[in-house]
């Protein structure tokens, strides 16, 4: 990865940072525990990947087979849940113990609360100092210059889209905001989706609101969210415009049908089953391209964009949503926590998570990837790693993970009440401001 990637990601860092908190926990050695007592260790992983066969899902339990095959009396038992669930049941395991291993996120909606609580395991950083983290890509999962959890991804908002589908109807991927706009109506017309989106969730249409407000605000992105958090004072016009589009979008028929009430399966199947010509999602579904249960004439012709520019707005074309999101920690009161940070560990050596990675096609890693180009990346891994490569500026993390929790549940559900215009939008952003106050 070159070192304008590098150079970029430590703005993603920086404006992580903006609203980092506090917390402390214990530190460990990276020996085993109980291993050389000949006695059999249980290592439990609660993961956001319930899909094991294909993308990241594969990945993971492709290292953990790995790690099992090459130490002798070691078990890991896997319990895997969609996001949302997940979410759900890491709050009671945060009440009542956590598993060993588990995957969080570096944002401060997420690990804030965490980190204040304990229960996560202080990790050594000089450990990794040899494992290719690009530049700035640890600060999000830090306390008080404590390391609490590993970064997983880069990941980059972007707007997939079906190549054969717009070549055979003679369309094409728009430069401006009102060439979408212009093209969903011609999809339309067509008696296609134009844009499959998770609307039920909340969070997929806060990234896709994060990446119109790169285009809007530019690089004073992570300011004038900043400061609106900080202040409980959303009408920064930078914001409202951005919430404006959103609405316009939605007004237009850019979504399906119910969007609002539907999740992120029906979403994606909408798209892989030529159903949607469009599908807004996170680069991390990169491996769609690599996935055999897709129809080839599909999965060969993904593509992906980021939201077009703005007409009067500071964004440009190479100005992107991207962010270093989830990742990996380990349970401060684990039983066998010397052993789970090895496991951790291993997990995350360059030629292992990083790798494997690349190689099934998931999309960007937190840690250098460039050892292993290929010639064999799907033309879709390639276009995207292009993106960031090219970024001239990248906006850090999501709005809807830039506050306290508070925040982040008053928007991730309030956000398809303004899309859907049961909420107007000055309820909206009064709403986000009484949420931070």
């Amino acid at each position: 990865m070159n070192r304008k990637l590098t150079r970029l990601f430590a703005v993603v860092s920086a404006a992580a940072m903006l609203a980092s908190g506090c917390g402390s926990a214990a530190s460990s050695d990276n020996t085993a525990q109980v291993k050389g007592a000949n006695k059999e260790v249980t290592i439990k992983v609660f993961s956001n990947l319930p899909d094991r066969k294909n993308g990241q899902g594969l990945v993971e339990q492709t290292i953990i087979d790995e790690y099992m095959a090459e130490n002798e009396g070691v078990k890991i038992e896997v319990e895997a849940l969609d996001e949302e669930a997940y979410k759900t049941k890491f709050k009671a395991y945060a009440m009542d113990g956590m598993p060993d291993v588990v995957s969080i996120w570096g944002q401060p909606s997420f690990l804030d609360e965490v980190l204040d609580a304990g229960v996560l395991a202080e990790l050594n950083e000089a450990d990794y100092a040899d494992y290719g983290f690009i530049s700035g890509s640890l600060e999000g999962f830090k306390k008080d210059g404590k390391l609490y959890g590993l970064p997983r991804n880069t990941d980059v908002q972007v707007i997939y889209y079906n190549q054969k589908l717009f070549d055979d109807n003679g369309w094409s991927v728009p430069a401006s905001y009102d060439d979408f706009i212009a093209l969903c109506s011609d999809i339309q017309a067509a008696g296609i989706t134009p844009v499959a989106m998770d609307g039920g969730d909340g969070w997929p249409m806060c990234t896709f609101l994060t990446d119109i407000l790169a285009k809007v605000a530019g690089t004073d992105y992570a300011s004038i969210v900043a400061k609106a958090i900080s202040s409980g004072d959303f009408t920064a016009p930078e914001i409202r415009k951005s919430v404006e589009i959103l609405k316009e979008c939605a007004d237009a028929g850019m979504f399906q049908t119910g969007f609002d009430s539907q999740d992120y399966g029906t979403a994606m199947n909408l798209f892989t089953n030529g159903q949607a010509a469009m599908f807004a999602m996170g680069s991390w579904e990169c491996s769609m391209a690599k996935n055999e249960d897709i129809a080839e004439d599909i999965r060969n012709n993904i593509r992906a964009f980021n939201f077009p520019v703005v007409d009067g707005g500071k964004g440009g074309d190479h100005d992107i949503a991207a962010w270093n999101g989830g990742g990996y920690a380990v349970s401060a009161s684990s039983p066998v926590k010397d052993e789970a940070i090895k496991f951790l560990n291993y997990m995350y050596q360059p030629t292992k998570l990083s790798k494997y990675g690349w190689e099934n096609g998931v999309g960007m890693s937190a840690q250098d990837q460039s050892d292993y180009l290929s010639g064999d990346e799907s033309a879709l891994q390639l276009q995207v790693m292009d993106m960031v490569n090219d970024a001239t500026s990248v906006s850090g993390t999501p709005i809807n993970d830039c506050g306290p929790a508070t925040f982040k549940t008053c928007i991730e559900s309030e956000i398809q009440g303004v899309a859907n215009g049961s909420t107007s939008i000055d309820d909206f952003l009064a709403r986000l401001g009484e949420a931070c106050k």
